[in-house]
């Protein structure tokens, strides 16, 4: 998605009227209500939801947490388009000649109520793909006492990749993801590439042949949406698109991966300490030596009582 670094600085219209798209689950009915906002500068689509929710009308329901665009639960789509609300200033989306915003919840998700969706099948799709490393000697990773070494050339080959947030908006503005239930979807298959070309993973042919099915990668028509609505700038397409290539050469025995890294107990680093600066003092009866090797202590219940 590209971002307007300058949005924030822009002072929206005074007032906007955001449409809602409001969905009753007991009675089955949908309709589409307005409030107007007085807005200021800097302030984001949620910024003017919960104003609404907490001033206008309690009863609207969303899905929102950390409003910083980390944990990707406000997704929703802004006039037309699957974006973040924490993340889509004002000024973005409307204009003193149109000072209106329309507010739906995600496509291609059931709607529980309002804005808010069922990500169920979602991240059931997600854990299919077996997100987490995995190695043949589980204890590499479990004891936690060893690193896995990689090459900056390696660590960029994934890294776009780690950054996906599970917002579920690429899914959203997929358009096979809107006619076929079964397909896997971007964000999953991304994850799969981002495993597959992780030097570190053991299970890269498993992975591979479980994808190579009607619902996996070859089902994707490359319309693109999926990396153009992306928050982070992950390329989902892409890593699709690379997916294909991989299973490919694979089923023609020519996809060799490179021999996985081996876990390395990292050498303990000692720096040696600064010495105290000439003017300072010790306060009397502290003794540093014994303060370096005793354990830190934190008085838990003493904090939360």
């Amino acid at each position: 998605m590209t971002f307007d670094p300058q949005a924030a600085t822009r002072t929206p219209p005074k007032k906007v009227i955001f449409r809602i798209k409001r969905y009753d689950p007991e009675k089955d009915k949908t309709w589409w209500e307005e409030y107007e906002v007085e807005t200021y500068r800097g302030m984001t689509v949620l910024d003017a939801l919960l104003k609404i929710k907490e001033e206008i009308d309690h009863t609207i329901v969303m899905r929102y947490s950390c409003r910083m665009g980390v944990c990707g639960s406000c997704g929703m789509v802004i006039n037309g388009m699957p974006r973040l609300a924490c993340q889509t200033q004002i000024s973005e989306v409307a204009s003193e000649a149109k000072p209106v915003i329309e507010l739906e919840p995600l496509k291609n998700y059931p709607v529980i109520k309002d804005l808010l969706t069922d990500f169920t099948k979602f991240f059931n799709k997600h854990r299919s793909v077996k997100p987490y490393l995995i190695r043949k000697n589980k204890e590499e990773v479990e004891k936690g006492d060893a690193e896995f070494l990689m090459t900056p050339e390696e660590h960029k080959e994934l890294y776009e990749y780690t950054l996906c947030i599970a917002c579920g908006l690429c899914y959203s503005a997929c358009p096979v993801a809107a006619s076929d239930e079964r397909f896997l979807g971007p964000q999953a298959l991304a994850y799969v590439w981002r495993y597959v070309s992780d030097p570190r993973d053991e299970a890269w042919k498993e992975r591979l042949e479980a994808v190579d099915v009607e619902e996996g990668p070859w089902s994707c028509h490359y319309a693109a949406s999926c990396s153009a609505v992306c928050p982070k700038m992950v390329d989902p397409g892409a890593a699709i698109q690379r997916l294909r290539s991989v299973l490919i050469k694979y089923k023609l025995g020519l996809f060799k991966k490179k021999t996985a890294k081996k876990a390395v107990i990292p050498k303990e680093q000692v720096k040696p300490k600064k010495p105290l600066p000439p003017e300072s003092k010790l306060v009397e009866g502290v003794d540093i030596e014994a303060l370096d090797k005793a354990p830190v202590e934190i008085p838990v219940e003493e904090l939360i009582s």
